[in-house]
């Protein structure tokens, strides 16, 4: 008996969680990799929603015109900058600057979670030029959140 009870409560569960609408918000981070400490690190956030489709073209064998998409219409101006440490500093790399962006990124997800958000997915990525004197360079990390509306 206690079997089939069960099997009822994860069968209504998943038809709650395929009938609820979903919305979703990426944070991104950006920490700087440049030596010395001369870079920018932000976390940042939009504020104002955009249809992608409104700046989306489809190619065609028949039609392969250029995508005419204005950037100042694509930007979003209102956006939550928060600022960040770098990773360097002039004497290297800065661990008590990487504890502080640590303890800021952890706030902001705390935050969401207490305004009903979901960590749902988080991917990284390194860019470095990486040539000689390579002066280039970012630590990024987009937190994907979600909730049901």
């Amino acid at each position: 008996m206690k079997k089939i009870l069960f099997v009822l409560s994860i069968s209504l569960f998943s038809l709650i969680e395929v009938n609820a609408q979903v919305e979703y918000k990426v944070v991104t981070s950006i920490e700087s990799i440049v030596p010395n400490g001369l870079g920018r690190s932000r976390m940042i956030s939009a504020n104002e929603k955009k249809d992608y489709k409104e700046f989306t073209t489809t190619q065609t064998e028949d039609d392969n015109s250029r995508n005419k998409s204005k950037r100042d219409e694509i930007r979003v101006k209102g956006y939550d900058e928060t600022k960040l440490l770098n990773f360097y500093n002039v004497g290297g790399i800065r661990f008590q600057n990487i504890a502080a962006n640590d303890a800021i990124i952890t706030s902001k997800i705390n935050t969401m979670i207490e305004e009903g958000w979901e960590l749902a997915f988080v991917n990284s990525a390194v860019e470095s030029e990486g040539g000689k004197g390579d002066g280039k360079g970012i630590f990024i990390t987009r937190y994907l959140f979600k909730r049901n509306i």
